[in-house]
């Protein structure tokens, strides 16, 4: 939690509030809240060691009246006290939440059309972030740099991951992409198929709707011309 104070004048006093869980059953946890001007840190309490320490001349001496005054002492004891009660209301709902990631294999073209094209593995909107996405060469991992990874988070509290490969598979080599989460009771294996590019897919997509089209609308044509016919 931050606090924001703005005089007239164009200066401004920020506080910084930070609960930080040191250990998974929130036994140990640490209040750190700093202090600044302008953006500048003047000082910071920190609840491992009990005092505020500044870090500006004018911030040391307010560090130290603050901490030998035992009524901010007992306040910043309270705010410790909280930190742990809305840990315990809180972290377990973040730590059980568990979200399957949605996997997709794909090949793109390089930038300035360069060849071979590259291969895209993706995964969309899982969580925790902890995820490995690796290529596999006829099912044995590769363990060179050809692959590059781009992770992100989606602002909405799940993430994506997108590992880009330049390889070119020899006559007869399999290339894989292997996914493993939390979510999985073991990692998911997607195969490439390089018989069928994703643009001739959406060809025979197209084809096969007008294919289906084409029938209907033959089938229509013949029952008119057989009720005309029986008229």
């Amino acid at each position: 939690m931050m606090l924001l104070f703005f005089s007239p004048d164009g200066y401004h006093v920020s506080i910084l509030f930070q609960c930080t869980y040191i250990s998974l059953d929130l036994s140990d946890v640490e209040l750190i809240i700093s202090t600044s001007f302008n953006k500048a840190v003047q000082m910071q309490f920190n609840s491992t060691l009990g005092k505020y320490i500044g870090f500006t001349e004018i911030g040391m001496k307010l560090a130290h009246l603050s901490s030998n005054n035992n009524k901010i002492l007992s306040h910043l004891n309270n705010l410790l006290h909280k930190c742990k009660h809305y840990g315990e209301i809180g972290y377990p709902a973040i730590v059980n939440k568990l979200v399957q990631p949605k996997i997709k294999l794909r090949s793109v073209k390089q930038v300035g059309g360069r060849n071979p094209a590259a291969l895209v593995c993706s995964a969309f909107d899982f969580y925790p972030d902890q995820i490995k996405v690796s290529w596999l060469i006829d099912g044995k991992e590769m363990t060179t740099d050809a692959a590059s990874i781009e992770e992100m988070a989606n602002g909405d509290w799940y993430y994506q991951i997108h590992s880009h490969l330049e390889y070119t598979a020899k006559s007869g080599e399999k290339i894989s992409c292997m996914v493993e989460h939390g979510t999985f009771n073991k990692p998911v294996i997607i195969d490439w198929d390089p018989s069928i590019s994703e643009t001739d897919r959406n060809k025979i997509s197209i084809g096969a709707f007008g294919l289906v089209l084409g029938v209907i609308t033959a089938a229509a044509g013949f029952m008119y011309y057989k009720k005309k016919s029986a008229d």
